[in-house]
């Protein structure tokens, strides 16, 4: 008697723990379809990870990295019904948890089945930014003497002691960067926060000189643990593309984002007194996220 209601007993606690666990599978799911405008592939391995907010927890969906079309999202259908938030961020390469990075950008309250998604309160309100740049190597500059090399370096300054970037404080998870197109390689000029800090680039600087407090880069000399197939030291900037983005911190990706506030193009001058006005791009990301009725 004893063993048989042992046995008896385990084969419940089987069935009891299999039906458990079939509830679980089983439970129903649905799709969140999300519509954007303004993204762009990601590469360089980070990710795109949408997130519901229920009852103030962050639910993740599937990582995804072409944001082309519709892009449906397999949810529980509960967490579907219950979510009062979307949000929309940039997982970083080998991300293996379920908590949302800081890099958000996309977010929106669903009201009814919708939510609308907007980009400025997660990033940054880009609607006033501004521009300048003027061609200029102070890195090599020994005794405040001018070498008569301003070809080879960019710095992004109004005149020679402000700053040339009007910019908006990003929010936790985003830097700036700035990048020179050579032709067959665009290469950073370092990334930055404020722009009247020096950013963390000049890896080409000269020596001698000092560096500007300001984001800039002199491409002077090229270490030799880089390389940059191609492109001849020292490098002229002359009528190269400059350009500034908007990049997640977490970014690995050595090419630019897709988000460029400013623009410009040097021309053949070079010094303080002949800058070069950038244009502004204010288009930024937008989206909807829809839930079954």
């Amino acid at each position: 008697m004893t063993k048989n209601f042992l046995v008896l007993t385990a084969l419940f606690i089987g069935v009891l723990f299999t039906s458990c666990s079939s509830d679980d599978d089983n439970a129903p799911v649905v799709s969140i379809s999300l519509d954007t405008i303004g993204l762009e592939v990601l590469t360089g391995g980070s990710s795109y990870q949408g997130w519901l907010i229920v009852n103030g927890q962050p639910k993740p969906t599937a990582k995804f990295t072409d944001p082309t079309g519709v892009v449906n999202l397999e949810v529980l259908a509960s967490d579907a019904k219950d979510a009062t938030q979307f949000i929309l961020t940039i997982e970083p390469v080998g991300d293996a948890d379920n908590i949302p990075s800081d890099t958000r950008i996309l977010i929106g309250n669903f009201s009814g089945t919708a939510a609308q998604l907007g980009f400025s309160s997660v990033v940054a309100d880009i609607s006033n930014v501004s521009g300048q740049f003027f061609l200029a190597t102070p890195t090599d500059n020994e005794n405040g003497i001018d070498n008569n090399n301003d070809e080879f370096g960019v710095w992004f300054m109004n005149g020679d002691t402000a700053p040339g970037l009007t910019l908006p404080v990003l929010e936790s998870g985003w830097k700036y960067e700035g990048w020179v197109d050579f032709g067959n390689k665009v290469v950073s000029t370092g990334t930055f926060s404020k722009a009247n800090v020096t950013d963390d680039g000049n890896l080409f600087k000269g020596s001698g000189g000092v560096v500007p407090p300001f984001p800039g880069e002199d491409f002077l000399v090229l270490p030799g643990q880089v390389s940059l197939p191609g492109i001849t030291f020292p490098a002229s900037v002359l009528s190269k593309k400059v350009t500034i983005t908007i990049e997640p911190s977490n970014d690995k990706d050595p090419a630019p984002f897709f988000i460029a506030p400013l623009t410009g193009t040097a021309g053949i001058t070079t010094g303080s007194t002949k800058p070069i006005q950038m244009i502004t791009n204010t288009a930024v990301p937008s989206g909807r996220a829809t839930r079954p009725n």
